[in-house]
């Protein structure tokens, strides 16, 4: 238990997993039908972009930051921009919310959500913060664990957020296991997993696990700020999308090439986006 996710709060990795998650449930939305979002390792629900642990680092200046004052964001990349702006209303970047805020501000009446946290500060906080929320449930436990544990949910709809810290080098096979397990539980579940680019060996073996894992549809999204062979870290990172809500994958042809190019940091930028299983 050393991740701890405010080093790396709204970074590159941070802005597309957020942005697309924030779209992916709004998309969802469109049917009145109440639904379920889970996530799995929620971290905490804001972090101080000034405080000790990103100043270290400082990740989110080559990230949230350098969407923060423009104009020019492309389709729902100002809505998410906007998100991240009501926490800071004096117009300087401070505070960033995590997935589990992210998700909670779009809960409608009849939704609720399931948030998952190991680490027990962390999980303390998250407690502390949605105590006046009722359709908020935050549970102190193994976030793999969510699957066999809630679903099938009773909405009979659900999106999960899969974003574990990586530490193991076994979260990739954990997240197949994950997806078949929930595919099983309930198989129109929509499952977002959060993974780095760093290993093409661990991800060849992730992407036909996926492809194998009995999931009715898989769209693999990656972006990389930096060529994937370089040796300084996290070159980029993907979201696998099971079972996403059209227009998705259409919206993302417009928005990935753009975040190429403005959150590269080595040279120029590269995505991909392509299906492993059930292509329309």
């Amino acid at each position: 238990m050393n991740y701890r996710h405010s080093y790396h709060a709204g970074n590159h990795a941070d802005v597309l997993k957020h942005a697309l998650l924030r779209r992916l449930l709004v998309l969802m939305q469109r049917k009145d039908t109440p639904l379920c979002c889970l996530d799995s390792h929620a971290g905490t629900a804001l972090y101080d972009l000034q405080g000790e642990a990103a100043g270290k680092t400082g990740e989110y200046v080559d990230g949230i930051g350098r969407l923060w004052q423009r104009d020019d964001l492309p389709l729902w990349l100002a809505d998410y921009r906007d998100a991240v702006a009501r926490h800071n209303p004096d117009g300087a970047l401070r505070w960033y919310p995590g997935s589990p805020q992210i998700m909670a501000e779009l809960l409608r009446e009849q939704d609720r959500m399931i948030v998952s946290e190991l680490h027990p500060e962390d999980a303390e906080t998250l407690r502390e913060h949605f105590a006046g929320q009722p359709d908020v449930a935050v549970h102190q436990r193994n976030g793999y664990e969510l699957s066999k544990a809630f679903l099938p949910v009773p909405e009979k709809r659900a999106l999960w957020l899969l974003d574990p810290p990586f530490e193991k080098t076994d979260d990739l096979e954990r997240c197949v296991a994950g997806v078949a397990q929930a595919i099983s539980r309930m198989r129109q579940t929509v499952i977002a997993i959060w993974y780095p680019i760093k290993d093409q060996r661990l991800l060849k073996d992730f992407y036909q696990g996926i492809a194998d894992s009995g999931a009715p549809k898989a769209l693999r999204v990656e972006l990389n700020v930096r060529p994937v062979d370089n040796q300084l870290g996290l070159n980029g990172s993907g979201m696998m999308l099971i079972n996403p809500p059209w227009p998705i994958w259409e919206e993302l042809e417009q928005v990935l090439p753009w975040l190429s190019q403005e959150l590269a940091q080595s040279g120029s930028g590269s995505w991909r986006m392509d299906w492993l299983a059930g292509a329309p």
